[in-house]
């Protein structure tokens, strides 16, 4: 490498330009581009949104909700979710017949270890 006088300055030439985004620090630093991963904006999407895992007490809620919602009869119960934070169960889905909201909203507020129920259940056909 030459060096070169510049206004009475050593200066060395230039080498490479320096990165300014995160693409053009990958593609300098990352030796096989292919063998990187970046998430989907799915993934991120999820990974913002986080996801709690239930403790051992919401599970056996959760299991206890699941065997009432096939109990109530005439309901299809897959189009039902079921979310637990300690003891406040929220429902969120579609049933087809307008009575159902009340009998699932009671038939989980029955259920011991239930201190409240949110229910956001709509009348609406179920979606497959």
């Amino acid at each position: 490498m030459a060096l070169a006088v510049h206004g009475g300055v050593w200066m060395s030439p230039p080498t490479k330009p320096v990165a300014r985004t995160y693409d053009e620090i990958i593609r300098q630093t990352v030796p096989e581009l292919d063998s990187s991963f970046r998430p989907s904006p799915h993934q991120e999407k999820v990974a913002y949104e986080g996801t709690r895992i239930l403790d051992d007490d919401e599970q056996r809620l959760y299991a206890r909700i699941v065997d009432a919602l096939l109990d109530v009869g005439d309901i299809d119960p897959t189009g039902i979710a079921v979310e637990i934070d300690r003891d406040r169960v929220t429902l969120r889905g579609r049933v087809t017949d307008p009575g159902a909201l009340d009998r699932i909203e009671r038939r989980v507020e029955g259920l011991g270890g239930v201190g409240s129920v949110v229910n956001l259940l709509v009348v609406g056909a179920v979606e497959s």
